[in-house]
């Protein structure tokens, strides 16, 4: 079961992941030393921590996702919801909207949205 729960730098380095895979971890390390001054084995421990998360995979020096960037803030936000508003997304758009009005395009895919999801059921 993949834990979608990430440190700061576990989160760092994947979306370099996301960015660059399939990629060395030689590669890998000379970015991340580049990007955040991490050393040889800051970036390894981050990494096993990643693959024990269910996160990435490496396989012979090529570390790969096991999961799409759009799949994992989808379950990212699901979390959220559930967590803060009970799961409840009417109370999510409720609270988002009172600090931000939505503009005429933004209802308009909410409302396709919407109808889809309606048409599936």
């Amino acid at each position: 079961m993949i834990d979608y729960r990430l440190t700061e730098a576990e989160e760092n380095l994947v979306k370099i992941i996301w960015k660059n895979e399939p990629i060395k971890s030689p590669d890998l390390v000379k970015i991340c030393n580049e990007e955040f001054d991490w050393k040889k084995s800051t970036t390894y421990t981050i990494l096993k921590r990643l693959e024990l998360k269910g996160i990435i995979k490496n396989n012979n020096s090529t570390v790969e996702s096991l999961i799409k960037k759009e799949d994992f803030y989808g379950e990212q936000s699901k979390i959220f919801v559930e967590e803060t508003f009970q799961g409840s997304l009417p109370r999510f758009l409720a609270a988002f909207t009172r600090r931000k009005k939505l503009s005429e395009g933004e209802i308009l895919e909410l409302q396709k949205l919407i109808n889809v999801h309606k048409e599936e059921l």
